[in-house]
């Protein structure tokens, strides 16, 4: 499980905590492949939660130039990955992953706050 190192002035010792959100080795790879197709190759990806679809919220995914001032920034070997400090409230335990299969290949959110999705599995609510 992937960590993020925390220096806090009280404490002489770093303490690990885990990241609200996890991007498996087959989605960094899959989203630096992107990237790199890309001219010219953005800093970082953005992950977020926006308002809307059958069941409240959906999932968003883009590239981004640069972090926003209320952004949390979140490091995969490398790959930056933006998320506002809202979105992580709702994502927070959430696991990233990409899949392919016969059928399809795509990007799989798996996140313990959703309480239903909807048919269409692209929506979700909390």
């Amino acid at each position: 499980m992937s960590t993020t190192t925390v220096d806090t002035p009280a404490a002489s010792q770093t303490a690990t905590k885990p990241q609200p959100i996890i991007l498996t080795p087959n989605a960094v790879a899959k989203v630096k492949e992107i990237m790199g197709q890309q001219s010219p190759v953005p800093a970082g990806l953005r992950i977020g939660v926006v308002g809307g679809g059958c069941s409240g919220f959906s999932y968003s995914m883009a590239f981004e130039n640069a972090a926003g001032m209320m952004d949390k920034v979140f490091n995969f070997d490398d790959l930056k990955v933006f998320v506002d400090a809202t979105s992580v409230m709702y994502l927070n335990g959430c696991v990233v992953d990409y899949v392919e299969t016969l059928e399809a290949a795509g990007f799989k959110f798996e996140n313990p706050n959703v309480k239903s999705t909807c048919g269409c599995g692209s929506s979700f609510s909390v």
